[in-house]
């Protein structure tokens, strides 16, 4: 059935020779599982490269201040200014939001706190903190009918997937993808610290900085779209170190794969658990992150 349907829509029947069934699979559960897959792996390898430059085994992507920009970026037309540019607009603030998170982290940690990982990882907490009650005051004192839209988005969700937003999430996804894989051994130079990687010819800070740009990119552009998941980018790496070891050329690919896979099985059970209602997804993958994170404490 569903392969009949993307026959119909590759051969180029019209619209009127489509069934609505058809038009559900199209239009609705292919970009929906597309947005999945990339998101899901793009956020796997945005967790696999944090965790690496950081050396601190729970970075992931939204610890960094990015989801929390780009949340309020999409709180503000939600509870402000409302669709002022159409359908494009609540993807456009998120992902305006969240770059502006990542260029404030960049100039406290170049201006104001110069130092290694642990620097970066304080400014980007309290640069979150700063988007996150910055948000919070605009759903208290905006419009209350926008509350519900408000609490759905910044639990994640992929009820905004259409064919004409997917090259958004494929740009995010390439980006960190192609980035780690042509950075594959630099990263592995990490792994014995900054002095040795230096002697390798590295340039640590450059690299410490561009890699966290890039997966900056990469995460609001997944945000603006899905909004808010959390926990995949934490997992996914673990998981992806525990089968490959953590050489970066294997463990990229593997995290990318583990990753959509996640995301995607999340998915489906946001979907079927309260059926006909929709769970917001990062309620199932926080739930999943939680019991991973408890199996991970017990482990050490």
């Amino acid at each position: 059935m569903v392969v009949d349907a993307l026959v119909n829509a590759v051969t180029g029947k019209t619209s009127q020779g489509i069934s609505p069934l058809d038009r559900i699979v199209v239009d609705l559960r292919f970009p929906r599982a597309l947005l999945a897959i990339l998101a899901g792996a793009g956020l796997g390898v945005v967790g696999c490269l944090l965790q690496t430059v950081t050396r601190n085994d729970l970075a992931d992507p939204f610890l960094f201040g990015l989801s929390s920009g780009a949340a309020a970026g999409a709180v503000l037309v939600i509870t402000v200014t409302g669709d002022v540019l159409g359908f494009w607009t609540l993807p456009l603030a998120a992902f305006m939001g969240g770059m502006m998170a990542s260029v404030i982290v960049l100039v406290l940690v170049s201006k104001l706190l110069p130092g290694g990982p642990a620097r970066l990882i304080l400014a980007g907490l309290a640069v979150s903190f700063l988007f996150m009650a910055l948000t919070n005051y605009m759903v208290f004192a905006g419009d209350q009918r926008a509350a519900h839209s408000v609490l759905f988005w910044t639990l994640g969700g992929l009820g905004l997937a259409r064919w004409n937003l997917l090259p958004i999430a494929l740009a995010g996804f390439l980006a960190v993808f192609v980035f780690a894989l042509l950075r594959h051994r630099q990263f592995d130079s990490l792994l014995a610290g900054d002095e040795t990687a230096a002697t390798l010819g590295v340039d640590v800070e450059w690299l410490r900085r561009a890699t966290f740009l890039v997966c900056a990119f990469s995460t609001a552009a997944f945000v603006s779209i899905t909004g808010v998941i959390g926990f995949v980018g934490l997992m996914v790496p673990h998981l992806a170190r525990s089968l490959t070891g953590p050489l970066h050329a294997n463990l990229v690919i593997l995290s990318a794969i583990l990753g959509a896979a996640i995301l995607l099985s999340s998915d489906i059970v946001a979907r079927t658990i309260l059926s006909p209602q929709e769970l917001p997804i990062g309620i199932v993958t926080t739930s999943i992150g939680a019991l991973f994170v408890l199996g991970l404490v017990r482990r050490l």
